[in-house]
């Protein structure tokens, strides 16, 4: 592994030679010295150094990215060369979607951690679309995403149902109705996720099949949020069974019962199409199956 893209990332991280040569236990000259290899190695100067900061140049957010890659990819080859003879253990990157990784990732992390506890994962949260960039641009492990996705390089699983109901406030008009028709909704402030998120695509997809068009609605980037504003009567909304079991058992949210729901959707995972598998990834992918056969 070429010693000089490892300090030139750090620097570019840093912004600073100083806190750079800090973090790698170096010297600032030595620091320097790396970096004025790799540049003579590259043909180019790759920083901007001035008294108040350190830049990227052009050629410099090039190499920046690939020895981000280069990195990553001896890291992995590290593991996987020493999982033919160990036990499963070391880092383990994990992404989710909010409602998987927010409500029920926790638990399933509990689990392994008491079969694995070498293994140190990190988790990442976001919408489904950035986590299927991250994993795309090899920056997870694992990607665990609502509905469906295709990539080349990309193998994709399903592996739990996930039952998706309307939410509505404890003292909404129509909470205490025995079947309610969704056209009843028309006039109600729809609260919904962001562009790009799972929940979002199956809200919209509810709206198409329905041939149903909120007259009002309301975008927030949290599932949290949008569930404390449905609790406050700000709205409704459509949220997963893995998000609403608390407050359904507390009385402060209350589920409709409407005809042709709930919308089911399927969680699946994400991992690279290689024929190596580090034996983190699949000690986490065992528990993540059995762990939703049991609930």
């Amino acid at each position: 592994m070429d010693q000089s893209l490892i300090v030139f990332v750090r620097v570019a991280e840093k912004q600073n030679f100083t806190r750079a040569a800090e973090e790698l236990h170096m010297t600032q000259p030595a620091v320097s010295q790396y970096i004025q290899t790799l540049e003579r190695s590259v043909g180019t100067r790759l920083l901007e150094r001035s008294n108040k900061y350190v830049r990227l140049t052009k050629a410099g957010e090039i190499v920046y990215h690939h020895a981000q890659e280069v990195i990553r990819l001896h890291t992995r080859m590290q593991y996987l060369v020493d999982e033919l003879i160990h036990t499963a253990k070391g880092n383990l990157s994990i992404g989710a979607s909010y409602t998987y990784g927010e409500y029920v990732l926790p638990h399933v992390i509990a689990q392994m951690r008491i079969q694995y506890p070498l293994i140190q994962p990190s988790i990442t949260i976001g919408n489904t679309q950035e986590i299927e960039k991250l994993m795309i641009h090899n920056q997870l492990d694992v990607g665990i995403i609502e509905g469906e996705f295709q990539h080349d390089h990309l193998h994709i699983e399903s592996f739990a149902d996930d039952r998706m109901y309307i939410v509505v406030p404890q003292n909404h008009r129509l909470a205490g109705k025995s079947q309610v028709d969704l056209s009843e909704l028309q006039e109600d402030i729809w609260i919904l996720r962001e562009e790009g998120s799972g929940t979002r695509e199956a809200a919209e997809n509810m709206f198409a099949r329905f041939r149903f068009s909120p007259s009002h609605m309301m975008n927030f980037g949290s599932t949290q949020i949008i569930k404390e504003s449905v609790e406050a009567g700000l709205g409704i909304s459509l949220l997963s069974q893995w998000v609403i079991q608390k407050e359904l058992a507390l009385g402060t949210l209350k589920v409709l019962d409407i005809h042709n729901l709930p919308v089911i959707r399927k969680f699946s995972f994400l991992t690279p199409s290689s024929t190596f598998e580090m034996k983190a990834s699949t000690a986490f992918l065992e528990i993540l199956r059995s762990y939703n056969l049991k609930r």
